[in-house]
């Protein structure tokens, strides 16, 4: 009889983008599939897989205690429904509740994938919503048979530190969700007349937009004919750091600044790139970060928790503080007036995602924890 696995996440696009190859694998493995989430429209992409769908909404970042009850009911009956050998919770909220659950069912096997811990844990959010997340946390993962997977090694500290992590768990680490390397080749680059700078990721105040803003207002009477900022992203205004697509609508131009919203076919929107930008608060590991090391791309981020991983600094890309437009706008000017090193540090990205971000490497190691649960 197949073993059912049942992955537990925010949204179905954010599954698709970052979990439905490990699933397919899976399928290919011997296993009976499930996926738990929000159907926001996209959940036959799942099922033309030959994965179950279960629709299953809940807010991402609401914290009303009536509302957040009722959530908890939902994951409840979803699992007594499904009665999944192995469960994989994916973002914080399906971990901290789903293991609660899990626990309460004496369910088989819980894989825990920490990607980041989100709103609430950037540095000037502490207070009783961390607090009490944390305690959650203690109180679900004191069981055997569970694996905790962290993208980088300050969330794993952290969760040390906070005596989250029990002696009857198994942890290991994962640098994010890979990349398939045959589908984001390494790419030529594209014409220099106008140098395209992409910030590929949803539009969040924490994903550094408001800095990213104030530094294309530095950069923009001496720069505004050669270069070019490129924001492609959902404006996420479900989410607490969201911003308003007015925010949006307010700072494109539709020349110096454009903002092209969604797009499926992102290897196009890389390739179309001379630098990829990202001025995080905190990640666990940005995939858009490991898809542009693929594409072979220059990387600006932040020496930010998870961002850090992905760039080498004067190798790869640059690093700059968190919430630091002028360090920001000084690092988009080194790169601009400086294409061989555009070009050196992108053929440097493409080695890293290589060595170190491979799809398959991803994937051979999450069927080993599937397979390991007895």
């Amino acid at each position: 009889m197949k073993k059912k696995l049942l992955f537990v996440v925010n949204v179905d696009w954010f599954f698709i983008s970052h979990r439905l190859i490990l699933a397919e694998e899976a399928l290919k493995n011997g296993f009976e599939v499930f996926v738990a989430c929000k159907n926001t429209g996209r959940a036959n992409e799942i099922t033309d897989k030959g994965v179950k769908f279960m629709d299953l909404g809940f807010s991402r970042s609401g914290t009303n205690p009536i509302k957040e009850l009722y959530t908890i009911v939902k994951f409840y009956k979803a699992y007594k429904k499904i009665k999944p050998d192995i469960v994989h919770h994916i973002t914080l909220k399906p971990v901290i509740y789903g293991t609660l659950i899990s626990r309460l069912l004496k369910l088989k096997g819980v894989v825990n994938a920490v990607s980041g811990l989100g709103y609430n844990f950037t540095s000037d959010r502490k207070g009783f919503v961390q607090n009490l997340m944390i305690r959650l946390m203690r109180i679900g993962f004191k069981r055997d048979n569970l694996t905790i997977i962290f993208q980088n090694d300050d969330d794993k500290k952290y969760f040390y530190d906070c005596n989250i992590i029990s002696n009857f768990n198994t942890v290991v680490k994962i640098k994010g969700s890979g990349v398939d390397l045959s589908k984001y080749p390494k790419s030529q680059l594209p014409s220099f007349d106008l140098i395209k700078i992409l910030f590929p990721s949803r539009m969040l105040l924490d994903k550094g937009l408001k800095e990213l803003r104030i530094s294309s207002d530095i950069l923009k009477e001496k720069y505004k004919d050669k270069m070019q900022i490129i924001l492609c992203g959902l404006a996420d205004e479900d989410n607490k750091a969201g911003v308003s697509s007015s925010y949006l609508e307010n700072w494109q131009d539709g020349k110096y600044v454009k903002w092209i919203g969604y797009q499926k076919d992102m290897v196009k929107v890389y390739q179309d790139s001379h630098i990829v930008v990202l001025p995080s608060y905190r990640e666990g590991m940005p995939k858009s970060l490991i898809e542009a090391c693929a594409i072979g791309r220059a990387i600006i981020t932040t020496d930010s928790i998870g961002c850090k991983e992905c760039v080498d600094e004067g190798i790869n890309g640059l690093k700059v503080p968190v919430y630091s437009s002028k360090e920001l706008a000084i690092a988009i000017e080194t790169l601009i007036i400086n294409k061989n090193l555009i070009t050196l540090m992108g053929e440097n990205s493409r080695k890293k995602a290589e060595n170190e971000f491979d799809i398959n490497d991803v994937i051979l190691k999450h069927l080993s924890i599937y397979k390991n649960f007895s």
